[in-house]
């Protein structure tokens, strides 16, 4: 297996939820359950089975089906995913730097969920939220990421996958995260600006511009951290 088959492999092997793990990369690829079960010759309840934690944790030879089949079905589709997948840093998932904190969900959650869980008020692009699955989400000093992250650097923001939230913080007025986010080749998929009332007008064209959710939340930076961190 290549790296990032590794990388699956690994941390399906590891979690303490093997189950959901899976769950969470099949997502990731864009495969249902009936696809994958066919491409490796299983029914689609012994998926659902292993994906719901019902039947004892995979095996070193399921779980490398599991990971080959993922990527096999992606490269016939074009290999997209793999391909956005290898642009991020894994060394980044989970780690703390002094401006920004990444975390990968051992599961995805909607964008209506993690709204609710953030006791977020939504500005921009409400009707995006429901058809949203998030895998994690990023912490940010605004003022320092403008600063000292220069456009080669952006993708380790992510972590794993760009199929997160852009959490900024330190925000004066919510007009310069969204400009970042304008600019740059790859984006999240929820922006929220934390601990500001009134959100520049330019901020949020460039969210309606861009079709990405923007919210706000008054949650404080360790709340946030500790609601979001237990899923």
């Amino acid at each position: 297996m290549d790296t990032l088959q590794e990388r699956m492999a690994g941390e399906i092997a590891l979690s303490e939820s093997p189950g959901s793990t899976m769950k969470k990369w099949r997502e990731l690829f864009g495969i249902a359950q009936v696809e994958l079960a066919k491409y490796i010759d299983v029914s689609t309840s012994t998926i659902s089975d292993y994906e719901g934690n019902r039947r004892m944790s995979p095996g070193i030879a399921v779980i490398k089906r599991f990971v080959n089949a993922l990527v096999e079905i992606d490269q016939e589709r074009g290999g997209e995913t793999q391909r956005n997948l290898e642009r991020f840093n894994p060394n980044r998932q989970n780690k703390e730097d002094d401006f920004y904190f990444i975390k990968d969900f051992s599961a995805p959650i909607s964008g209506t969920d993690f709204a609710n869980i953030i006791d977020a008020k939504i500005v921009a692009n409400p009707n995006y939220l429901d058809s949203i699955k998030i895998f994690g989400y990023t912490l940010l000093d605004s003022l320092r990421v403008i600063l000292e992250i220069a456009p080669s650097e952006y993708s380790k923001l992510f972590g794993t996958t760009n199929e997160r939230a852009f959490v900024f913080d330190q925000v004066s007025t919510g007009r310069s995260p969204m400009v970042v986010v304008r600019i740059a080749q790859i984006k999240p998929r929820i922006v929220v600006i934390r601990n500001l009332e009134n959100i520049d007008k330019l901020a949020v064209k460039i969210a309606q511009i861009e079709k990405i959710p923007l919210l706000t939340t008054k949650v404080t930076t360790e709340e946030l951290k500790s609601r979001l961190n237990n899923l």
